[in-house]
Protein backbone atom coordinates (compact mmCIF):
# COMPACT_ATOMS: atom_id res chain seq x y z
CA UNK A 1 0.00 0.00 0.00
CA UNK A 2 1.23 3.37 -1.17
CA UNK A 3 2.08 5.42 1.86
CA UNK A 4 3.92 8.49 0.14
CA UNK A 5 3.86 10.71 -2.64
CA UNK A 6 7.59 9.21 -4.03
CA UNK A 7 5.32 5.57 -4.12
CA UNK A 8 3.97 7.16 -7.44
CA UNK A 9 7.18 7.97 -8.96
CA UNK A 10 6.15 5.71 -12.06
CA UNK A 11 2.46 6.04 -12.26
CA UNK A 12 1.90 8.53 -15.44
CA UNK A 13 -1.25 10.37 -16.66
CA UNK A 14 -4.07 9.39 -18.86
CA UNK A 15 -5.31 11.63 -22.06
CA UNK A 16 -9.00 11.09 -19.96
CA UNK A 17 -9.96 13.72 -18.11
CA UNK A 18 -12.39 11.06 -16.19
CA UNK A 19 -9.40 8.56 -15.92
CA UNK A 20 -7.54 11.22 -14.11
CA UNK A 21 -9.92 12.21 -11.77
CA UNK A 22 -10.50 9.27 -10.35
CA UNK A 23 -7.16 8.02 -9.71
CA UNK A 24 -7.44 11.49 -7.47
CA UNK A 25 -10.40 10.54 -5.82
CA UNK A 26 -8.92 6.79 -4.65
CA UNK A 27 -6.00 8.34 -3.40
CA UNK A 28 -7.95 10.95 -1.49
CA UNK A 29 -10.88 8.78 -0.75
CA UNK A 30 -10.90 9.42 2.91
CA UNK A 31 -9.47 13.24 2.59
CA UNK A 32 -12.70 15.52 3.65
CA UNK A 33 -11.18 18.86 2.26
CA UNK A 34 -9.98 17.47 -1.45
CA UNK A 35 -12.03 19.92 -4.17
CA UNK A 36 -12.35 19.41 -7.69
CA UNK A 37 -14.27 21.31 -9.96
CA UNK A 38 -15.38 20.78 -13.44
CA UNK A 39 -14.71 23.52 -16.02
CA UNK A 40 -16.33 23.38 -19.70
CA UNK A 41 -14.68 26.09 -21.72
CA UNK A 42 -15.18 26.16 -25.81
CA UNK A 43 -16.07 22.57 -26.01
CA UNK A 44 -13.44 21.50 -24.13
CA UNK A 45 -13.34 20.08 -20.54
CA UNK A 46 -11.53 21.00 -17.73
CA UNK A 47 -10.72 19.98 -13.83
CA UNK A 48 -9.34 21.50 -10.93
CA UNK A 49 -7.71 19.99 -8.51
CA UNK A 50 -6.81 21.55 -4.60
CA UNK A 51 -6.50 21.41 -0.80
CA UNK A 52 -9.28 23.60 1.03
CA UNK A 53 -7.60 25.78 3.07
CA UNK A 54 -4.31 26.02 1.44
CA UNK A 55 -4.67 28.00 -1.67
CA UNK A 56 -5.93 31.31 -2.06
CA UNK A 57 -9.19 31.34 -3.59
CA UNK A 58 -9.40 34.85 -5.06
CA UNK A 59 -5.89 34.04 -6.95
CA UNK A 60 -6.92 30.64 -8.27
CA UNK A 61 -10.46 32.39 -9.37
CA UNK A 62 -8.33 34.98 -10.93
CA UNK A 63 -5.33 33.31 -12.25
CA UNK A 64 -7.09 29.66 -13.00
CA UNK A 65 -10.86 30.03 -13.14
CA UNK A 66 -12.01 33.16 -14.87
CA UNK A 67 -8.88 33.20 -18.15
CA UNK A 68 -9.86 29.23 -18.64
CA UNK A 69 -14.32 30.79 -19.12
CA UNK A 70 -12.91 34.19 -20.67
CA UNK A 71 -9.59 33.40 -23.32
CA UNK A 72 -10.10 31.35 -26.22
CA UNK A 73 -6.42 29.68 -26.89
CA UNK A 74 -4.59 28.86 -30.31
CA UNK A 75 -3.78 25.53 -29.66
CA UNK A 76 -0.87 24.03 -31.03
CA UNK A 77 0.66 20.24 -30.92
CA UNK A 78 1.29 20.56 -27.23
CA UNK A 79 -2.21 21.53 -25.25
CA UNK A 80 -1.12 22.03 -21.93
CA UNK A 81 1.79 24.24 -23.10
CA UNK A 82 -0.73 26.56 -24.53
CA UNK A 83 -3.09 26.71 -21.60
CA UNK A 84 0.20 27.89 -19.56
CA UNK A 85 1.32 30.21 -22.39
CA UNK A 86 -1.78 32.14 -23.59
CA UNK A 87 -4.58 31.57 -20.85
CA UNK A 88 -3.63 31.27 -17.36
CA UNK A 89 -2.64 34.74 -15.43
CA UNK A 90 -0.61 32.82 -12.21
CA UNK A 91 3.22 33.65 -11.78
CA UNK A 92 4.84 29.99 -11.79
CA UNK A 93 3.21 27.47 -14.14
CA UNK A 94 4.32 23.53 -14.54
CA UNK A 95 3.52 21.10 -16.67
CA UNK A 96 4.00 17.24 -15.48
CA UNK A 97 2.86 14.01 -16.76
CA UNK A 98 4.40 12.01 -13.13
CA UNK A 99 1.51 11.51 -10.49
CA UNK A 100 4.25 11.89 -7.82
CA UNK A 101 5.09 14.99 -8.61
CA UNK A 102 1.79 16.47 -9.14
CA UNK A 103 0.87 14.94 -5.59
CA UNK A 104 3.69 17.05 -3.82
CA UNK A 105 2.77 20.26 -5.31
CA UNK A 106 -1.04 19.72 -4.57
CA UNK A 107 -0.32 19.11 -1.15
CA UNK A 108 2.03 21.61 -0.51
CA UNK A 109 -0.90 23.92 -1.65
CA UNK A 110 -0.57 24.08 -5.41
CA UNK A 111 -3.66 24.00 -7.46
CA UNK A 112 -3.75 20.72 -10.20
CA UNK A 113 -5.44 21.95 -14.00
CA UNK A 114 -6.17 18.67 -15.58
CA UNK A 115 -6.84 19.00 -19.45
CA UNK A 116 -9.29 16.44 -21.15
CA UNK A 117 -6.85 14.96 -24.01
CA UNK A 118 -4.03 16.07 -22.58
CA UNK A 119 -1.34 13.12 -20.76
CA UNK A 120 -0.23 16.39 -18.86
CA UNK A 121 -1.53 18.28 -16.19
CA UNK A 122 -0.54 22.17 -14.91
CA UNK A 123 0.78 22.71 -11.56
CA UNK A 124 -0.41 25.91 -10.77
CA UNK A 125 1.32 28.47 -7.70
CA UNK A 126 -1.88 29.08 -5.56
CA UNK A 127 -0.47 28.85 -2.48
CA UNK A 128 -2.45 30.95 0.62
CA UNK A 129 -2.20 29.09 3.96
CA UNK A 130 -2.75 31.40 7.04
CA UNK A 131 0.50 31.88 9.23
CA UNK A 132 1.35 32.76 12.81
CA UNK A 133 2.54 36.16 11.56
CA UNK A 134 5.78 37.68 12.21
CA UNK A 135 6.52 38.08 16.04
CA UNK A 136 9.61 38.26 18.61
CA UNK A 137 10.59 34.79 20.26
CA UNK A 138 10.02 34.48 23.75
CA UNK A 139 13.41 32.31 24.32
CA UNK A 140 15.38 34.71 22.20
CA UNK A 141 14.06 37.97 23.21
CA UNK A 142 16.82 40.98 23.34
CA UNK A 143 16.59 44.03 24.63
CA UNK A 144 18.21 45.94 21.62
CA UNK A 145 18.15 44.48 17.91
CA UNK A 146 15.61 43.10 15.41
CA UNK A 147 12.47 42.28 16.55
CA UNK A 148 11.23 39.57 14.05
CA UNK A 149 11.40 35.99 14.78
CA UNK A 150 11.31 33.05 12.35
CA UNK A 151 7.28 31.07 11.32
CA UNK A 152 6.29 27.78 10.60
CA UNK A 153 6.06 28.77 6.70
CA UNK A 154 9.31 28.20 5.80
CA UNK A 155 9.50 29.67 2.38
CA UNK A 156 8.31 33.03 4.71
CA UNK A 157 11.47 32.06 6.91
CA UNK A 158 13.40 31.54 3.44
CA UNK A 159 12.08 35.40 2.32
CA UNK A 160 13.38 36.71 6.19
CA UNK A 161 16.90 35.52 5.49
CA UNK A 162 17.12 36.51 2.27
CA UNK A 163 15.84 40.04 2.66
CA UNK A 164 19.29 40.41 5.23
CA UNK A 165 21.34 38.85 2.48
CA UNK A 166 20.61 40.96 -0.74
CA UNK A 167 23.37 38.60 -2.69
CA UNK A 168 22.87 36.70 -5.34
CA UNK A 169 26.03 34.79 -3.65
CA UNK A 170 22.79 33.21 -1.90
CA UNK A 171 22.17 30.07 -2.46
CA UNK A 172 19.23 27.69 -1.25
CA UNK A 173 18.59 23.86 -2.42
CA UNK A 174 16.01 21.95 -1.53
CA UNK A 175 15.49 18.22 -0.35
CA UNK A 176 12.30 16.15 0.83
CA UNK A 177 12.69 13.86 3.52
CA UNK A 178 9.82 11.45 5.44
CA UNK A 179 8.32 8.76 3.87
CA UNK A 180 4.76 9.82 5.11
CA UNK A 181 5.14 13.84 5.74
CA UNK A 182 7.26 14.37 2.47
CA UNK A 183 8.82 17.78 4.36
CA UNK A 184 10.55 19.90 3.07
CA UNK A 185 14.12 20.96 4.21
CA UNK A 186 16.05 24.02 2.54
CA UNK A 187 19.90 24.13 2.79
CA UNK A 188 20.92 27.66 2.68
CA UNK A 189 24.32 29.17 2.50
CA UNK A 190 26.39 31.38 0.90
CA UNK A 191 27.95 30.09 -1.99
CA UNK A 192 31.41 31.78 -1.85
CA UNK A 193 32.17 30.79 1.56
CA UNK A 194 30.47 27.62 2.39
CA UNK A 195 32.74 24.41 2.53
CA UNK A 196 32.25 22.31 -0.26
CA UNK A 197 33.40 19.41 1.59
CA UNK A 198 31.37 20.24 4.60
CA UNK A 199 28.15 21.19 2.26
CA UNK A 200 28.81 17.16 0.81
CA UNK A 201 28.56 15.84 4.04
CA UNK A 202 25.33 17.12 4.83
CA UNK A 203 23.77 16.23 1.81
CA UNK A 204 24.81 12.84 2.43
CA UNK A 205 23.93 12.33 5.85
CA UNK A 206 20.27 13.85 5.21
CA UNK A 207 19.96 11.20 2.40
CA UNK A 208 20.63 8.70 5.04
CA UNK A 209 17.64 9.70 7.21
CA UNK A 210 14.59 6.85 6.75
CA UNK A 211 11.41 7.92 8.92
CA UNK A 212 8.04 8.28 8.78
CA UNK A 213 8.07 11.72 9.48
CA UNK A 214 9.52 14.98 10.50
CA UNK A 215 7.94 17.91 12.26
CA UNK A 216 11.01 19.87 13.38
CA UNK A 217 14.47 20.57 13.15
CA UNK A 218 15.30 18.53 16.16
CA UNK A 219 14.77 15.02 14.07
CA UNK A 220 17.10 15.66 11.77
CA UNK A 221 19.35 17.14 14.72
CA UNK A 222 19.75 13.59 16.24
CA UNK A 223 20.37 11.84 13.28
CA UNK A 224 23.16 13.76 11.53
CA UNK A 225 24.65 14.87 14.62
CA UNK A 226 28.72 14.41 15.43
CA UNK A 227 28.74 12.76 19.01
CA UNK A 228 25.31 11.75 19.17
CA UNK A 229 25.97 10.30 22.66
CA UNK A 230 27.22 13.69 24.08
CA UNK A 231 25.34 16.04 26.66
CA UNK A 232 26.43 18.88 24.90
CA UNK A 233 24.96 20.39 21.59
CA UNK A 234 26.76 20.27 18.26
CA UNK A 235 24.33 21.66 16.09
CA UNK A 236 23.15 25.80 16.79
CA UNK A 237 19.49 26.29 16.22
CA UNK A 238 17.46 29.74 16.37
CA UNK A 239 14.37 31.26 16.13
CA UNK A 240 15.93 34.85 14.91
CA UNK A 241 16.69 35.64 10.95
CA UNK A 242 19.34 37.74 12.25
CA UNK A 243 21.26 35.20 13.72
CA UNK A 244 20.55 32.38 11.08
CA UNK A 245 21.93 35.31 8.46
CA UNK A 246 24.55 36.14 10.71
CA UNK A 247 26.03 32.42 11.09
CA UNK A 248 25.27 32.29 7.24
CA UNK A 249 28.05 35.43 7.05
CA UNK A 250 30.25 33.53 8.78
CA UNK A 251 30.70 30.22 6.18
CA UNK A 252 28.03 28.25 8.10
CA UNK A 253 25.08 26.29 6.63
CA UNK A 254 21.05 26.97 7.99
CA UNK A 255 18.85 24.20 7.54
CA UNK A 256 15.07 25.56 7.36
CA UNK A 257 12.27 23.08 7.88
CA UNK A 258 9.02 23.33 6.43
CA UNK A 259 6.43 23.57 9.52
CA UNK A 260 8.40 24.83 12.50
CA UNK A 261 10.13 28.22 13.15
CA UNK A 262 13.88 26.60 14.36
CA UNK A 263 16.34 26.64 11.87
CA UNK A 264 19.28 24.89 12.21
CA UNK A 265 23.24 26.29 11.92
CA UNK A 266 26.15 24.10 11.18
CA UNK A 267 28.96 23.88 12.43
CA UNK A 268 28.49 24.80 15.98
CA UNK A 269 31.32 25.93 18.08
CA UNK A 270 31.29 25.14 21.80
CA UNK A 271 31.82 28.95 22.51
CA UNK A 272 28.16 30.05 21.31
CA UNK A 273 26.59 28.71 24.29
CA UNK A 274 28.13 31.64 25.84
CA UNK A 275 26.98 34.30 23.08
CA UNK A 276 23.59 35.84 23.41
CA UNK A 277 21.47 37.13 20.60
CA UNK A 278 22.51 40.91 21.70
CA UNK A 279 26.27 40.60 22.27
CA UNK A 280 26.50 42.06 18.26
CA UNK A 281 24.22 45.14 19.19
CA UNK A 282 25.59 46.43 22.67
CA UNK A 283 28.77 48.33 23.54
CA UNK A 284 31.65 45.31 23.03
CA UNK A 285 32.20 46.67 26.78
CA UNK A 286 29.03 45.57 28.16
CA UNK A 287 28.87 42.48 25.47
CA UNK A 288 32.11 41.47 27.36
CA UNK A 289 31.26 41.60 30.91
CA UNK A 290 28.21 39.21 29.87
CA UNK A 291 29.93 36.86 28.05
CA UNK A 292 33.07 36.75 31.10
CA UNK A 293 29.82 36.45 33.60
CA UNK A 294 28.12 33.34 31.55
CA UNK A 295 31.57 31.08 31.78
CA UNK A 296 31.57 32.38 35.51
CA UNK A 297 28.04 30.85 36.30
CA UNK A 298 28.54 27.81 33.62
CA UNK A 299 31.39 26.72 35.72
CA UNK A 300 29.67 27.43 39.57
CA UNK A 301 26.41 25.99 38.14
CA UNK A 302 28.52 23.01 38.72
CA UNK A 303 31.29 22.74 40.93
CA UNK A 304 29.41 24.54 43.85
CA UNK A 305 27.44 21.93 45.21
CA UNK A 306 30.32 19.24 44.66
CA UNK A 307 32.90 21.68 46.01
CA UNK A 308 30.51 22.30 49.00
CA UNK A 309 29.81 18.33 49.92
CA UNK A 310 33.63 17.87 49.15
CA UNK A 311 34.21 20.77 52.43
CA UNK A 312 31.58 19.11 54.59
CA UNK A 313 31.96 15.45 54.06
CA UNK A 314 35.90 15.29 53.65
CA UNK A 315 37.87 18.43 54.27
CA UNK A 316 36.03 20.38 56.88
CA UNK A 317 39.72 21.08 57.87
CA UNK A 318 40.24 23.89 55.11
CA UNK A 319 36.75 25.72 56.47
CA UNK A 320 37.05 28.60 59.02
CA UNK A 321 36.43 27.15 62.58
CA UNK A 322 33.32 29.65 63.17
CA UNK A 323 32.27 29.07 59.95
CA UNK A 324 32.29 24.94 60.16
CA UNK A 325 30.49 25.05 63.60
CA UNK A 326 27.97 26.99 62.26
CA UNK A 327 27.54 24.31 59.29
CA UNK A 328 27.55 21.56 61.88
CA UNK A 329 24.76 23.22 63.86
CA UNK A 330 22.39 24.09 61.05
CA UNK A 331 22.90 20.26 59.84
CA UNK A 332 22.34 18.93 62.82
CA UNK A 333 19.26 16.16 63.30
CA UNK A 334 19.01 16.05 59.08
CA UNK A 335 18.38 12.33 58.65
CA UNK A 336 20.07 11.55 55.25
CA UNK A 337 23.76 11.68 53.65
CA UNK A 338 24.67 15.32 52.03
CA UNK A 339 24.87 13.84 48.43
CA UNK A 340 21.30 12.57 48.72
CA UNK A 341 20.41 16.35 50.50
CA UNK A 342 21.85 17.34 47.14
CA UNK A 343 20.41 15.40 44.35
CA UNK A 344 17.00 16.06 46.16
CA UNK A 345 17.30 19.72 45.65
CA UNK A 346 18.44 19.85 42.83
CA UNK A 347 15.75 17.71 41.51
CA UNK A 348 12.75 19.93 43.09
CA UNK A 349 14.72 23.09 42.05
CA UNK A 350 14.21 21.38 38.27
CA UNK A 351 10.50 20.48 38.76
CA UNK A 352 10.02 23.77 39.83
CA UNK A 353 11.99 25.47 36.71
CA UNK A 354 9.70 23.03 34.31
CA UNK A 355 6.62 23.53 35.68
CA UNK A 356 6.67 26.79 36.01
CA UNK A 357 7.76 27.30 32.13
CA UNK A 358 4.87 24.77 31.17
CA UNK A 359 2.34 26.40 33.19
CA UNK A 360 0.48 29.91 32.23
CA UNK A 361 2.47 33.23 32.36
CA UNK A 362 1.16 34.61 35.57
CA UNK A 363 0.60 31.06 37.09
CA UNK A 364 4.09 30.17 36.85
CA UNK A 365 6.03 32.78 38.44
CA UNK A 366 3.83 32.73 41.34
CA UNK A 367 4.27 28.99 41.57
CA UNK A 368 8.24 29.34 41.36
CA UNK A 369 8.42 32.16 43.68
CA UNK A 370 5.86 30.48 46.24
CA UNK A 371 6.49 26.86 45.98
CA UNK A 372 10.55 27.82 46.04
CA UNK A 373 9.76 29.91 49.18
CA UNK A 374 7.39 27.64 50.74
CA UNK A 375 8.97 24.41 50.20
CA UNK A 376 12.48 25.46 50.96
CA UNK A 377 11.30 27.11 54.13
CA UNK A 378 9.40 24.05 55.43
CA UNK A 379 11.92 21.44 54.47
CA UNK A 380 14.62 23.28 56.34
CA UNK A 381 12.55 23.73 59.84
CA UNK A 382 10.90 20.06 59.09
CA UNK A 383 14.88 19.30 59.56
CA UNK A 384 15.01 17.41 56.18
CA UNK A 385 17.36 19.58 54.32
CA UNK A 386 19.97 22.10 55.66
CA UNK A 387 19.60 25.67 54.83
CA UNK A 388 23.72 25.69 53.72
CA UNK A 389 22.83 22.99 51.24
CA UNK A 390 19.73 24.88 49.75
CA UNK A 391 21.95 27.98 49.67
CA UNK A 392 24.16 26.03 47.30
CA UNK A 393 21.91 24.15 45.44
CA UNK A 394 19.54 27.47 45.01
CA UNK A 395 23.17 29.53 44.02
CA UNK A 396 24.23 26.80 41.40
CA UNK A 397 20.68 26.70 39.93
CA UNK A 398 20.29 30.74 39.79
CA UNK A 399 23.93 30.35 37.94
CA UNK A 400 22.97 27.59 35.43
CA UNK A 401 19.71 30.33 34.35
CA UNK A 402 22.66 32.25 32.38
CA UNK A 403 23.28 29.63 30.52
CA UNK A 404 20.35 28.31 29.30
CA UNK A 405 21.92 26.61 25.94
CA UNK A 406 23.44 24.22 27.95
CA UNK A 407 20.67 23.58 30.55
CA UNK A 408 20.25 20.00 29.57
CA UNK A 409 24.13 19.09 30.07
CA UNK A 410 24.29 21.45 33.42
CA UNK A 411 21.67 19.15 35.21
CA UNK A 412 23.58 15.98 34.62
CA UNK A 413 27.04 17.58 34.97
CA UNK A 414 25.93 19.03 38.70
CA UNK A 415 24.21 15.53 39.70
CA UNK A 416 27.35 13.65 38.26
CA UNK A 417 29.95 16.01 40.19
CA UNK A 418 28.08 15.56 43.20
CA UNK A 419 28.05 12.07 43.23
CA UNK A 420 32.22 12.19 42.74
CA UNK A 421 32.46 14.65 45.13
CA UNK A 422 30.58 12.65 48.02
CA UNK A 423 33.18 9.44 46.93
CA UNK A 424 36.38 10.63 46.91
CA UNK A 425 36.20 14.36 48.24
CA UNK A 426 38.07 17.54 46.21
CA UNK A 427 39.31 14.56 43.89
CA UNK A 428 36.69 13.04 42.77
CA UNK A 429 35.79 16.82 41.39
CA UNK A 430 39.06 17.37 39.77
CA UNK A 431 38.12 13.57 38.23
CA UNK A 432 35.15 14.77 36.76
CA UNK A 433 36.90 18.32 35.94
CA UNK A 434 39.15 16.14 34.20
CA UNK A 435 36.28 14.02 32.09
CA UNK A 436 34.63 17.40 31.55
CA UNK A 437 37.53 18.74 29.62
CA UNK A 438 38.68 16.03 27.80
CA UNK A 439 34.65 15.53 26.42
CA UNK A 440 34.68 19.40 25.44
CA UNK A 441 37.85 19.51 23.74
CA UNK A 442 36.48 16.33 22.05
CA UNK A 443 33.78 17.73 20.69
CA UNK A 444 33.00 18.16 16.86
CA UNK A 445 30.66 19.45 14.02
CA UNK A 446 30.62 17.87 10.98
CA UNK A 447 34.08 17.73 11.37
CA UNK A 448 34.81 20.53 12.81
CA UNK A 449 36.75 20.74 16.30
CA UNK A 450 34.16 23.12 18.15
CA UNK A 451 37.54 24.38 20.03
CA UNK A 452 39.54 24.45 17.76
CA UNK A 453 40.82 28.33 18.56
CA UNK A 454 40.84 28.10 21.36
CA UNK A 455 43.79 25.16 21.08
CA UNK A 456 45.88 27.55 18.34
CA UNK A 457 46.76 30.50 20.69
CA UNK A 458 46.65 33.53 17.92
CA UNK A 459 45.41 37.20 18.68
CA UNK A 460 42.40 37.39 16.29
CA UNK A 461 41.24 33.11 17.65
CA UNK A 462 39.95 35.07 20.77
CA UNK A 463 38.62 38.24 19.82
CA UNK A 464 35.11 36.50 20.09
CA UNK A 465 35.72 33.64 22.37
CA UNK A 466 35.48 34.91 26.11
CA UNK A 467 35.26 38.90 25.20
CA UNK A 468 33.67 40.63 22.29
CA UNK A 469 36.22 42.34 20.58
CA UNK A 470 35.28 46.23 18.97
CA UNK A 471 34.25 45.38 15.18
CA UNK A 472 37.45 46.85 13.46
CA UNK A 473 39.47 43.91 15.22
CA UNK A 474 36.97 41.22 14.20
CA UNK A 475 38.57 41.17 10.41
CA UNK A 476 38.44 37.51 10.42
CA UNK A 477 36.00 34.65 10.82
CA UNK A 478 35.37 31.65 12.75
CA UNK A 479 38.87 29.58 12.12
CA UNK A 480 37.04 26.91 10.43
CA UNK A 481 36.10 28.55 7.26
CA UNK A 482 38.95 28.85 4.46
CA UNK A 483 37.43 32.62 3.09
CA UNK A 484 38.88 34.01 6.67
CA UNK A 485 39.09 37.92 5.71
CA UNK A 486 35.45 39.09 6.82
CA UNK A 487 36.92 43.42 6.29
CA UNK A 488 40.46 44.14 4.96
CA UNK A 489 42.54 46.40 7.42
CA UNK A 490 41.47 49.97 7.58
CA UNK A 491 43.47 52.11 6.22
CA UNK A 492 45.16 55.34 9.07
CA UNK A 493 43.88 58.49 7.51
Amino acid sequence: MAVGSKDYENVRFDTSLEANLITFRNIFKKDAIMRTKSILSFDREYAIIYMDGMVNVAMLNDSVVRPLVTVKPNFADNIAQAISAQVLFASEVKRTDNLSDALQSLLYGDTLLLIDGSCEILIVNTKGWRTRGISEPTDERVLQGPREGFDEAALLNIAMIRRKLLTPDFCVEMQRIGRRTDTIVFICYLDTLVSSKMLKQLKKRLSRIDMDGILDTNYIAEQIRDNPFSIFKTTGSTERPDIAAAAILEGRIALVVDGTPVVMTLPYLFSENFQSDEDYYLNFFVSSVGRILRYLCFFLSFSVPAVFISLITFNRELLPTEFAISIAQLRGGVPFASVFECIVLILIFEILKETGLRMPQGSGHALSIVGGLVIGQAAVEAKIVSAPMLIAVAFSGICSLMVPRIKGAVFYLRIGFAILSSIFGFLGFFIGLTLLLGEIFSLKSFGVDETEAIKHIKKQNFKDIFTRAPWPFMRTRPIFNFNKVRMERQNKK
